[in-house]
């Protein structure tokens, strides 16, 4: 018998339907509150077959997925994956590498190297942290001022990653961009999160609202394309723009929130997750 868990920070939406639709399907997941844990580092001893990761802390899922690895359970999604799609840099780099289209990204430690890489990717400009969901602290700077204002407090009340400045170039979207999710080497659904009239974010946790989007023979390939950069084989929510040269994709979850998008696409999410997940603990 298949011994699964599922590694959780708090018991959100999304996991109360994973365990439901595991229930459904005659499966268990054992609970793992991250909260509780204690990891030995010289503890080695294997007691699951696969663990699915809905941990909402990026560090605390990280170690753990090291942890129970190294314990021959297989993670979903693996230590590797974690590693680079929870650091916008390290996604950004391997989607580059992999000739992924993606927004042109510049990184810099310093003020006067922000100036610089703002200088050559021109105003307006994002700014994201490095590590974080959300949409939290994303700043849209279209000037000159406005970028002092922010390096500034970032530099004085920021913390060490806040000194990492990750900018992108700002994409002209249609008000609108997409969220694909991905199980496996299956592009499941796809939705467009639409942002509030006169807003640039579109996240749905931040007002934005979601449609159903078609999955197109384009959308897919670019999508298969993109987890395979991050380590493939796992569970992922990839979002992406819609520009006048084709789709360019921006970020890449491994712990994706699907609550909100299971109506607009009439796919049951949770129940495709399970299923992969138990397929994978048998290989």
């Amino acid at each position: 018998m298949v011994k699964a868990a599922i590694l959780y920070t708090v018991i959100t939406e999304e996991n109360k339907l994973l365990g439901a639709e595991a229930v459904k399907k005659g499966f268990e997941f054992d609970k793992i509150n991250e909260n509780e844990l204690i990891l030995d580092v010289a503890n080695f001893k294997k007691d699951y077959d696969v663990i699915l990761s809905r941990s909402s802390s990026f560090m605390r899922g990280l170690y753990a997925a090291k942890y129970y690895e190294d314990c021959g359970t297989r993670v979903i999604n693996s230590y590797d994956s974690q590693a680079l799609c929870g650091d916008k840099y390290l996604t950004s780099r391997a989607l580059a590498k992999a000739k992924v289209p993606t927004p042109k990204t510049l990184m810099a430690f310093t003020p006067d190297a922000v100036h610089k890489a703002v200088d050559t990717l021109g105003y307006p400009v994002v700014m994201k942290p490095t590590i974080g969901s959300w949409a939290r602290l994303l700043a849209k700077i279209n000037d000159y001022e406005a970028l002092q204002g922010v390096v500034e407090h970032r530099e004085v009340i920021g913390n060490y990653f806040h000194k990492l400045y990750y900018l992108q170039e700002h994409v002209n979207k249609p008000g609108r961009d997409i969220r694909a999710f991905v199980v496996g080497d299956e592009v499941i659904c796809a939705i467009y999160r639409v942002a509030k009239k006169g807003e640039w974010i579109t996240n749905t946790s931040r007002g934005g609202s979601a449609e159903n989007c078609p999955v197109t023979p384009e959308l897919r390939e670019m999508c298969l394309k993109s987890v395979k950069a991050v380590g493939g084989n796992g569970v992922y929510g990839v979002d992406l723009m819609e520009t006048t040269s084709g789709l360019t994709v921006h970020e890449i979850n491994h712990t994706t929130e699907f609550r909100n998008s299971i109506k607009p696409t009439g796919v049951n999410i949770p129940a495709k997750i399970v299923e992969f997940v138990y397929k994978m603990a048998k290989k």
